[in-house]
């Protein structure tokens, strides 16, 4: 099997191990809905894994948004432990998360695209 295969089939097991180990984790007041892990980035040599998170909120929440991002953060040591132990590796490798904007962005723009949708057929009407 080439070596960018193998390396994308970690990558991909990863974040389905991420997800996993979300929803098992026994933390009381995590809003475990509102985090979605987007991508995983693994390095050439398997030692770094920088996996992309986006947390979502309702109330469009900064401070609380970056409460929940931190406290992953903090935790990532729960994570790489999971994946050392589902993953057979030499090395288990070192968690960066990332805060991901990506989604955010996406619901904005299509936010955005809407209320423009929406003038157009006002204006359509008026005429």
């Amino acid at each position: 099997m080439p070596k960018v295969f193998r390396k994308e089939m970690i990558e991909s097991e990863i974040l389905k191990l991420m997800g996993q180990a979300l929803t098992d984790w026994k933390k009381e007041d995590f809003p475990k809905q509102n985090v979605s892990f987007t991508r995983v980035e693994l390095s050439r040599d398997k030692r770094y894994a920088k996996i992309y998170v986006s947390v979502f909120d309702i109330n469009n929440n900064e401070k609380k948004r970056q409460t929940t991002f931190e406290l992953l953060e903090k935790n990532s040591g729960y994570f790489r432990n999971i994946i050392a132990k589902n993953i057979r590796m030499y090395t288990a490798p070192e968690i960066t998360l990332v805060f991901d904007k990506g989604i955010e962005q996406s619901v904005k723009m299509q936010k955005l695209l809407d209320s423009l949708k929406k003038e157009e057929k006002e204006t359509d009407d008026a005429e």
